[in-house]
């Protein structure tokens, strides 16, 4: 079990230059969470920042740690403590699954035997055990998903590193997925570092997020200390004016604002019943057109940290 809470990556003024396209910015940042959400726009730079980490981009500027580990001295240490599950594809076709998942544990470092066996094990572990010595060529693209995962935990990796791991996957594999993500975080075994243009997987899985724009770092957020301190909206409209509606709900601590006529947003108190909307409403004779109840939620962080 992980007892500590180890910075997992440290980014000292990175910056990372493609010709005269300057990538990433002068990145400072330590993220120590279980497992790390790393959202963003499309060119915001989240695969940039997996690559850089990894030893795939030179850095121009600044440098990063992985596991304390310097990406620009001790580069081979880190590969051999981290896992990678690409967005991209990147099989033989015609070796089965045991087949690859045993190279890949060898190149991460494991000795054959110890590789074959690892290989059955996580195969099992990711639903695949049965076609384990089918080719690859032959898998469905959520069973390709689940070989990727497979061979970036077969050595036992301290930090695992995801990139669009739900990618394409129907409701139910997606499902699937999630939980096995869940379970890796859950045991406590590894990090997690989980880039997604998908809200729901992040806010699903996540404990830290780190919001990238335009190669800059726009927010950190804690997911469970946002959701402590998450706030409850209501959106109601009325078929006529709310005559009274703003002056009772404030009375008991509601934020009110008017949207426009007949259309109330209201941030409610944490004690706060929803019943009591209705009796009051009932009280003034104010039929309810619509009443749509949230929290807040990652959707609003990432707005709010794009700007719009």
């Amino acid at each position: 079990m992980i007892n500590s809470v180890p910075t997992v990556i440290e980014l000292e003024g990175l910056s990372v230059r493609f010709g005269k396209q300057e990538v990433l910015k002068d990145l400072n940042i330590k993220l120590s969470g279980r497992i790390i959400g790393l959202l963003g726009p499309n060119g915001a730079g989240k695969s940039t920042l997996i690559q850089t980490l990894l030893g795939f981009c030179p850095v121009s500027k600044g440098t990063a740690k992985v596991l304390d580990y310097d990406i620009r001295r001790d580069i081979s240490r880190i590969r051999g403590l981290v896992g990678y599950m690409p967005e991209n594809d990147a099989f033989i076709a015609d070796m089965t699954a045991v087949s690859f998942v045993r190279m890949m544990a060898e190149l991460s470092g494991l000795p054959p035997e110890s590789a074959l066996e690892r290989a059955h094990e996580v195969l099992f572990y990711v639903g695949l055990g049965e076609a384990r010595y089918r080719k690859l060529g032959t898998y469905s693209l959520g069973m390709k998903q689940m070989v990727k995962l497979a061979q970036a935990i077969v050595h036992g990796p301290r930090l695992l590193i995801m990139d669009e791991p739900t990618n394409g996957l129907d409701p139910i594999a997606r499902q699937r997925m999630i939980r096995l993500i869940r379970d890796i975080r859950d045991s406590g075994h590894m990090h997690l570092l989980l880039s997604s243009h998908l809200l729901r997987d992040v806010e699903d899985t996540c404990e830290e997020v780190l919001i990238l724009k335009n190669g800059r770092i726009v927010h950190l957020a804690n997911l469970e200390e946002e959701r402590k301190a998450n706030l409850r909206f209501v959106d109601i409209e009325t078929t006529v004016e709310e005559c009274g509606l703003t002056a009772a709900l404030t009375e008991l601590g509601c934020e009110c604002v008017n949207v426009r006529p007949g259309r109330l947003k209201i941030i409610l108190p944490e004690s706060f019943e929803l019943r009591e909307i209705f009796r009051i409403a009932a009280r003034l004779d104010l039929p309810l057109r619509r009443m749509n109840y949230r929290r807040n939620s990652l959707e609003d962080i990432f707005i709010k940290a794009m700007g719009t």
